[in-house]
């Protein structure tokens, strides 16, 4: 296929002697069974993430063996290899602190392996972009394979998917309107298949992006895990990778620019999960791109939100697939997206979308004139709380809190918030904001209490939503009026360290803004003493926190992203 060394000559073990490495790494091939006809094949690698601690990836076996039969039967060898796996709920403190470590091993290894190309399988929420982030910076031709949604359970004559119905009965429980039986019986009806959330949470957003910047193959973002189109998905994936050696379109001629600011109308457009923005952030920023709070804020502005799905809707991400999936999306979508754009087949998605259309239920995905609402899902928030931004996802929020002002009540980390958020003597009434310091990247690894639960003496009166505002990050699955990620974080004296209880605080959708009304003298003096948490003393943690950026820069390590430009 190529004059330059490819399959198993490439990247040879350095031993001094290029003629022994080559001699001695067959040798070592031949003792896994593979005939000499394969040895002088391409090589496909298949980055596979499955774990006992990661359900979403519970299928990966079947999708690894049916991208392998995609790719001999294009003529080339497959090889899978392990990486990281990140199960979003069975990590401590937060998923998040190790998608960079993810990241990282997803580079190392598509490089120092001698692979001519590469399948990235993953799905759960983390995965998917700490696999892209490694592939965009190895840059080896490249292209992603979801595991796919989950299918929902029902109970009572109601359907059940994680994770939005597990906090809407788990608000009743505290509330006290559903008994413990019952959110027994409801732990069992909520996950009842492999596979991802089955709502428009952080891992079905990531993997709708995916496909809006090029990454993945079209149609595949939203086919359910069980659903026999994945493994025919799969087998395809692993055609189209052999296809990307003889064509050599690479992640960085995918990932442009253009490519990334379709992608954030497609966030817009299925009011997506706040999580992306964190996570296309850091993988743009792998290629040096840099979208501007004012371009995201145009953006959303543009872009209507067309897809009615939970946690904002009322549909799953199995009913979005069954409604005409991405491409109808991308139709609706197509006088505000850049058509030029290149995919992994090396199509530019004015061909893609020029294809015949199929049936599409307007019930799902909307008519670009009968929009679920006429601005996107989230907007980007600034002001003297926030100067180097903020993320509020309106479309989850409730419009009458969308322009208020309250008296803060401050929790200043996450002990302090499980301690005394239920404790029937705490100061809050309804109006108040309620705060959550130091739970940043550099404080906590940017966790997903961002989510803080109504006090539990006001959810029992009816209390429904209230402002909620830190610099932690809340999943993609979940509700209410809350201001995240803002930066700079309190742990590294940013002014949400300043706030005190009973001091106010102004919202303001209209003009992007969140504002603590106190004198900037009187904030300053509040900080002069501020010293940041002591870093770690060793290992993975400690290169963490000496590392690890803001959310305006995507929490990817500063030593990984690439210069702007």
């Amino acid at each position: 296929m190529t004059d330059e060394p490819h399959g198993f000559d490439r990247g040879l073990t350095n031993y001094g002697d290029r003629d022994f490495a080559r001699y001695l790494r067959r040798s070592f091939a031949r003792s896994m069974g593979i005939s000499v006809g394969l040895l002088d094949k391409p090589v496909v690698g298949i980055a596979m993430t499955p774990s006992g601690f990661n359900n979403c990836h519970r299928g990966m076996s079947d999708l690894v063996e049916a991208v392998s039969r995609g790719v001999l039967a294009a003529g080339a060898l497959p090889r899978p290899f392990p990486t990281v796996s990140l199960g979003e709920v069975f990590l401590n403190p937060t998923s998040m602190m190790y998608r960079n470590l993810m990241a990282m091993d997803t580079e190392e290894m598509i490089q120092a392996q001698p692979m001519d190309a590469v399948v990235l399988i993953g799905g759960c929420d983390k995965t998917v972009p700490a696999q892209l982030m490694g592939a965009a910076s190895a840059d080896l031709p490249a292209i992603q394979l979801v595991t796919g949604p989950m299918s929902t359970g029902r109970h009572k004559g109601q359907r059940l998917g994680a994770c939005t119905d597990c906090r809407g009965f788990w608000a009743k429980y505290r509330a006290g309107t559903v008994d413990a039986e019952e959110i027994a019986e409801v732990e069992g009806r909520l996950s009842v298949t492999q596979g991802t959330c089955a709502v428009m949470g952080t891992a079905s957003t990531m993997a709708c992006i995916a496909e809006a910047l090029g990454m993945s193959l079209p149609g595949t973002a939203a086919i359910p895990a069980v659903h026999s189109d994945r493994l025919v998905a799969a087998e395809e994936t692993g055609r189209a990778a052999v296809r990307l050696i003889r064509s050599k379109v690479r992640p960085s001629q995918v990932i442009t620019e253009k490519s990334v600011e379709n992608a954030i109308r497609v966030l817009m457009a299925v009011s997506g999960s706040t999580n992306a923005i964190v996570h296309l952030t850091a993988i743009a920023g792998r290629l040096g791109i840099r979208i501007p709070y004012e371009r995201f804020n145009q953006i959303s502005e543009e872009t209507p939100v067309l897809v009615d799905l939970k946690p904002v809707g009322e549909g799953y991400m199995e009913d979005f697939h069954a409604a005409g999936g991405m491409g109808a999306l991308l139709r609706e979508l197509r006088p505000l997206l850049h058509l030029d754009t290149v995919d992994v087949e090396g199509r530019t998605l004015a061909e893609r979308l020029d294809e015949p259309v199929g049936w599409v239920d307007r019930a799902v995905i909307r008519a670009s004139d009968n929009p679920v609402s006429a601005v996107g899902g989230l907007v980007a928030l600034t002001g003297n709380l926030a100067p180097e931004g903020a993320i509020f996802k309106r479309a989850a929020a409730t419009p009458q809190l969308f322009e208020s002002e309250g008296r803060a009540v401050v929790f200043t980390g996450l002990e302090d918030l499980s301690r005394r958020i239920d404790d029937p003597d705490l100061d809050v009434a309804p109006g108040d904001v309620l705060v959550l310091q130091n739970a940043g990247p550099h404080a906590a690894g940017m966790p997903e209490a961002g989510y803080l639960p109504i006090p539990k003496k006001l959810a029992r009166a009816g209390v429904k939503d209230m402002v909620r505002i830190s610099d932690a990050r809340m999943s993609g699955t979940a509700f209410g009026s809350i201001v995240l990620h803002v930066a700079p974080e309190a742990a590294i004296g940013g002014p949400l360290a300043a706030v005190r209880d009973g001091d106010r605080i102004r919202l303001s959708i209209r003009d992007k803004r969140i504002d603590l009304l106190v004198e900037a003298d009187e904030i300053a003096r509040r900080l002069a003493d501020h010293r940041p948490p002591p870093v770690p003393a060793r290992g993975y943690k400690a290169l963490y926190r000496r590392s690890v950026t803001q959310a305006p820069e995507g929490c990817d390590f500063d030593f990984l992203a690439k210069a702007e430009g």
